[in-house]
């Protein structure tokens, strides 16, 4: 049976109509396709989270990427809820560039501004630098794509998260996992980068506990 994944939404302001719309990149719909997964979107306007994911048996969730937190507090707010509801439920969750900064911030992190373009529509190479997640990725070092305006810095890390990758150019937060849950984040799209075989990993990675486990 395929695995359920529930995934959030951007939301996508169409001033002339003065509309507000859900949206998802195909990339993504694509992606957990061709891993077997049922993707399952998540609207920014539910009123019980928790009841939606209930009755859909969900198997994991991906908070995408997409917007700045606090662009749309509605996004904010479900996101934040869908994650309380994963934690409370051991539903395991994988943050993406946008997912992963808000998950930091949830466990008392920080973001910062990235201000330069070292980040933002580049490739770049990432240094893995925990020994489960070498194994399990099979290199130490992954060349990744970069999309990302905000930035996590070590001294900035939320409570709990332990880091398994970083930039080689500037050593700032790639990747981390929760020390206790089944939580993983990375700051790169996977989905944008389907031909690589360490990206689809990347996505299994929230299915095997030994990847964010230290032991």
């Amino acid at each position: 049976m395929m695995k359920r994944i529930g995934i959030s939404l951007r939301v996508q302001k169409i001033e002339k109509i003065n509309e507000k719309r859900d949206a998802i990149s195909h990339d993504w719909i694509n992606f957990l396709q061709a891993l077997d997964y049922l993707p399952i979107l998540i609207p920014n306007n539910l009123k019980n989270v928790g009841d939606f994911i209930l009755e859909l048996k969900l198997d994991g969730v991906i908070l995408s990427g997409g917007d700045n937190i606090g662009e749309f507090p509605e996004r904010d707010m479900t996101e934040t809820k869908v994650l309380e509801y994963a934690i409370k439920n051991s539903i395991p969750v994988l943050g993406v560039c946008r997912g992963m900064q808000l998950i930091n911030t949830y466990f008392d992190g920080a973001i910062s501004k990235n201000m330069n373009s070292s980040h933002v529509g580049v490739e770049h190479d990432v240094e893995i630098i925990d020994s489960n997640f070498i194994n399990f990725l099979g290199d130490n070092s992954l060349k990744v794509n970069s999309f990302h305006n905000n930035l996590i810095k070590k001294e900035d890390i939320g409570n709990n998260l332990m880091i398994f990758a970083q930039s080689e150019n500037d050593s700032t937060i790639e990747g981390y996992f929760h020390k206790e849950l089944p939580i993983v984040g990375v700051m790169w799209h996977p989905e944008r980068d389907k031909e690589r075989e360490n990206q689809s990993k990347i996505v299994d990675i929230i299915y095997n506990k030994i990847a964010w486990q230290n032991n």
